[in-house]
């Protein structure tokens, strides 16, 4: 059996695993989980306030599992979408702080919006960096995208020598701690970030595109796809997400700092693919993202509220996706016997 072909078959393999496996099997721990948490803790993991805050820290940790989603879907990998978001929360940080104080009436608005949009524009030129130095340099996604994550790194901190900016107007800090109807508006950005990423890589031209890269990049260029522009769009969008992110964060904060979420990095990768998303690319549904993530959340609020060590939460984690794989692949096996 040739490379290509045992590659080709361990990627059916995952993706058949991707379709019936780890969304099956992560509704049944969840359950499992909600019946044992309620039964040590009580009405306490499902009080109001407790969902509430699940509800206010699941976004921020969302958005970025989807800006890492897309790229994985492409076949490649960001490892930039946390230097990406603190480099523009910085840049959002610093028109705030410096612009709207002294601004009055049209303009203490307009400069908010300004804020902004400086932030979308350095996620766009990170975004087109990333992309042009995969697509059209053939650099690997690991490589580039962690010397994106170091140059955006060592920028926040040299410009900023590693201090807080903080104290920002009232409309900004509402969007990380404001609710509407019982709602965090948290998760009410996350939820509209969501829905059109599913629409648009379930329902779009450039969806099916991205995952067709991701099944067989060579395949899609003989076939008269222009890659390295679809490519280079991924890198946008994944960095774009990575801004929003940033924007729930320093609100929730009311701050930006060069170091903020740098634990979230790799648990954007394991809730991704803890979703179902093939980690080789070309298949994954944002429907298992986000069922991954509230499993993710609520072991994480569970163990909280019993007073585990939070390195005790990492580590279940951890083993969770090596529980969940595993169950995934021996269905795989018995469907496979037994047919």
């Amino acid at each position: 059996m040739s490379a290509d072909t045992r590659t080709a078959r361990n990627v059916s393999l995952l993706t058949r695993i991707g379709r019936g496996g780890p969304v099956t099997v992560l509704s049944l721990v969840l359950l499992a989980l909600l019946l044992i948490f309620g039964l040590l803790l009580g009405d306490q993991l499902f009080s109001v306030g407790a969902l509430q805050s699940m509800a206010f820290q699941l976004p921020e940790l969302g958005i970025l599992s989807l800006a890492m989603m897309v790229a994985l879907l492409s076949g490649g990998l960001n490892l930039s979408i946390i230097a990406t978001a603190n480099l523009c929360a910085l840049t959002m940080a610093y028109v705030l702080t410096h612009h709207v104080p002294g601004a009055e009436g049209f303009m203490w608005g307009a400069w908010q919006v300004m804020a902004v949009l400086a932030g979308i524009a350095v996620a766009t030129a990170i975004g087109l960096l990333n992309g042009a130095v995969i697509a059209y340099l053939g650099v690997s996604p690991i490589l580039a995208t962690l010397g994106t994550m170091t140059m955006c790194k060592g920028l926040s901190i040299g410009l900023t020598r590693g201090n807080v900016i903080s104290g920002f107007p009232d409309p900004i800090v509402f969007l990380g701690n404001g609710v509407i109807g019982g709602v965090p508006v948290a998760m009410i950005i996350f939820l509209a970030l969501c829905a059109p990423v599913a629409v648009l890589l379930n329902k779009s031209p450039f969806g099916h595109k991205i995952y067709m890269i991701g099944s067989n990049e060579k395949a899609t260029r003989y076939s008269g796809v222009d890659t390295r522009r679809v490519t280079l769009k991924v890198y946008v969008l994944s960095s774009l997400l990575a801004v929003a992110a940033a924007l729930v964060m320093m609100a929730r904060f009311n701050s930006a700092n060069a170091s903020y979420g740098e634990s979230y990095l790799l648990v954007t990768i394991l809730a991704a693919v803890l979703g179902g998303v093939d980690p080789f690319g070309g298949f994954g549904k944002v429907g298992g993202l986000m069922m991954a993530l509230i499993l993710l959340q609520v072991i994480s609020s569970a163990f909280n509220l019993l007073n585990f060590s939070p390195f005790l939460t990492v580590a279940i984690w951890g083993a969770l996706i090596i529980g969940v794989t595993a169950l995934a692949v021996l269905r795989e096996g018995l469907g496979g016997l037994r047919r």
